[in-house]
């Protein structure tokens, strides 16, 4: 059962009106620099696109815990990110997932 305290670890698969792509691209890689240099709760943002497919984004979001997910979608560079692409994302899906390996190097 989780807690309060287990890192929180999500899969956000989108999908971006292409003529918007680019100005969507821009918009999220400001929010995920805000992010990680502003909260420590939030661990990992890596934002991808499917090869062949640009408009279909995914990004591997990990947080220090619910809580710290809770705070990071109230901050306002997070609230401007949403304000400015709602009518850049034709579809959204989260998908909460256990994390198995995360590493980097």
């Amino acid at each position: 059962m989780k807690t309060g305290s287990e890192k929180i670890v999500r899969l956000a698969e989108l999908e971006i009106d292409p003529v918007q792509l680019e100005d969507y691209i821009a918009l999220l890689t400001e929010e995920i620099e805000a992010s990680l240099s502003k909260e420590p709760g939030v661990l990992m943002l890596h934002a991808v696109s499917v090869k062949g497919a640009p408009q279909n984004i995914r990004i591997l979001e990990v947080y220090a815990s619910q809580q710290d997910y809770e705070a990071h979608i109230l901050t306002p560079h997070f609230l401007k990110y949403k304000t400015l692409t709602a009518g850049m994302v034709t579809s959204l899906n989260l998908v909460d997932v256990d994390p198995i390996a995360l590493l980097a190097k």
